[in-house]
């Protein structure tokens, strides 16, 4: 299993498409009337696929998972494209930090952040900070359904593609429960690979402390779980 796509819910993915294509410098590899996806190729890793689709209901309030952009020394270059596209600056109580926050156009949080050594080379996403009621557990969790290992950074737990390219999958401990029945408005999808079988998947997804999500969506090809706190993951069949 590999993650494959990070998907972003949108009122409009032909508003929020284009800025984030623009600012990241993706190549758009798909564009129909709900969905626009754009594709991220870190050098040295494999591609990594931003998806927006799009989805009646309004963000929450507090998300769970954000992008990281590269900034560093070009961090005020990439926070005045970023407005020039549409974005705004966003007051979250962050107080005095190295990092700048702001708001899409559609008011989902990201951050440009200053230098770091632990982020990679040849990605414009730096990271993927996601919430979690318990570091450890959900490590062992995303290790084995992501494919990616352990890496250093400034927070408790850390993945990274086996290259070490490409951004970080960040563990943060969470400040608040998942309220039942939140819809994450970002999520991961991982891709199965070569034989293997979409029921075992869930299988050690579950064994693992995750759950299967019930959904009224109708038949699909994948299966929806969420991680051991709550966090939405989408197990994609296997291309093969």
């Amino acid at each position: 299993m590999q993650l494959e796509n990070v998907v972003l819910d949108a009122a409009d993915p032909h508003v929020l498409g284009p800025f984030w294509e623009s600012l990241i410098g993706g190549r758009r590899i798909t564009d129909e009337p709900d969905t626009v996806e754009v594709r991220l190729s870190p050098e040295g890793a494999p591609v990594l696929d931003l998806c927006l689709t799009t989805v009646p209901e309004r963000a929450p309030a507090q998300p769970r998972l954000h992008l990281d952009l590269l900034g560093g020394e070009a961090q005020e270059e990439v926070v005045v494209r970023a407005l020039a596209l549409g974005a705004r600056h966003l007051d979250i109580g962050q107080r005095d930090v190295p990092w700048v926050v702001l708001a899409d156009p559609e008011g989902n949080p990201f951050c440009v952040m200053e230098s770091r050594p632990e982020y990679g080379p040849g990605s414009q996403v730096a990271a993927l900070p996601l919430d979690s009621a318990d570091v450890e557990r959900d490590l062992v969790f995303w290790s084995a359904l992501s494919g990616w290992v352990p890496a250093s950074s400034a927070v408790p737990a850390a993945l990274r593609h086996p290259s070490g390219h490409g951004p970080l999958l960040e563990l943060c401990p969470q400040a608040r429960t998942k309220p039942a029945g939140e819809k994450n408005r970002l999520h991961l999808d991982v891709r199965l690979e070569g034989d293997e079988r979409l029921h075992e998947a869930v299988e050690q997804a579950l064994d693992l402390g995750g759950s299967l999500v019930e959904h009224g969506w109708g038949e699909l090809p994948w299966r929806v779980v969420t991680d051991p706190s709550g966090n939405e993951l989408c197990l994609l069949p296997s291309r093969g």
